[in-house]
C-alpha cells in the first residue's frame, strides 16, 4: 500500500515527542469500576476496530462499539501505532460512556521507542491505558516473582511478563498512560478469570473478528 504523504522521519519524531508525555502514575479511580478493551482486525486496506466495556468486578459486558475505517498508514514495524490508533479512536468515540481505564491489544512502554499503540492512544486521548501483548517486542525477561517477571531493557524496567494461567506462556503487560506497572499487572490478573487473555481484550477481539467475518461474507457492510 503506497501512501505518499507518510513520512517515517516525521512519524519517528512525533513518536519520540509523544513518548515524553506518557504519565507513569495511577491517575484514575482505583480500583476501577469499569475496564475497556480495544482490538483491531484487518480486511485488505480497511481496519475493523472494536471497543468493549466490562464491569471490573463481574467482567460482564456493558457496551460494545465497532468502527470500520480505511487504513491511512502502511505497516511499518515499531510505528504500528500510527496505523492502529485512528481506527481505535473511531471505535472509542462511539461508546456512550468511557470506562475508567482501557486495556489495549498492543504494546505500551514495552517498545524500542517507549511508545506502542497503547501509550500513543492514551496520550492522544488523555485516557488511562494498559498495553497487553502476546509477543515480546524488546527487552529481556528477568527473575520470575510468583506470577510475573520484570522485563528489562538494560537497567530499565519497561514491562512485565505475566502468567495468567498455569502451564501457558505469559502475556506481556506494560504501562500505556496514566497507570503504574504494578497496577497494570494487578488489573490484568483480576480480569483473567477463565482465559489467558484479560476479558476486556478477549471480548474486543471476539467483537472485531466477528464483524470482520460478517463483512467478508457480505452480511454487514458498516
Amino acid at each position: 500500500m503506497k501512501i505518499k504523504s507518510f513520512s517515517i522521519e516525521k512519524a519517528r519524531k512525533a513518536q519520540m515527542l509523544l513518548a515524553q508525555k506518557v504519565v507513569e502514575k495511577d491517575d484514575f479511580p482505583c480500583p476501577p469500576q469499569t475496564v475497556g478493551g480495544v482490538d483491531v482486525a484487518y480486511i485488505g486496506n480497511y481496519a475493523v476496530a472494536a471497543a468493549v466495556v466490562v464491569e471490573y468486578d463481574t467482567l460482564s459486558v456493558k457496551e460494545k462499539s465497532v468502527s470500520i475505517v480505511k487504513v491511512k498508514f502502511p505497516y511499518i514495524p515499531t510505528l504500528l501505532s500510527f496505523r492502529e490508533c485512528y481506527p481505535m479512536i473511531s471505535a472509542i468515540k462511539k461508546l456512550k460512556e468511557l470506562p475508567d481505564i482501557f486495556m489495549v491489544d498492543a504494546q505500551g512502554r514495552l517498545h524500542p521507542f517507549r511508545l506502542g499503540a497503547a501509550s500513543h492512544l492514551g496520550v492522544v486521548l488523555n485516557i488511562p491505558t494498559i498495553g497487553i501483548a502476546k509477543k515480546l517486542l524488546c527487552g529481556s525477561i528477568g527473575e520470575r516473582k510468583d506470577n510475573w517477571a520484570p522485563i528489562y531493557d538494560k537497567n530499565e524496567i519497561i514491562g512485565a511478563a505475566v502468567w495468567t494461567k498455569k502451564n501457558v506462556k505469559p502475556i506481556f503487560v506494560s504501562i500505556g498512560h496514566r497507570v503504574t506497572l504494578k497496577t497494570a499487572i494487578k488489573i490484568t490478573l483480576n480480569t483473567c478469570k477463565k482465559y489467558k487473555l484479560p476479558e476486556p481484550i478477549r471480548q474486543a477481539h471476539i467483537t472485531a473478528t466477528l464483524k470482520k467475518r460478517l463483512v467478508k461474507e457480505g452480511v454487514e457492510l458498516g
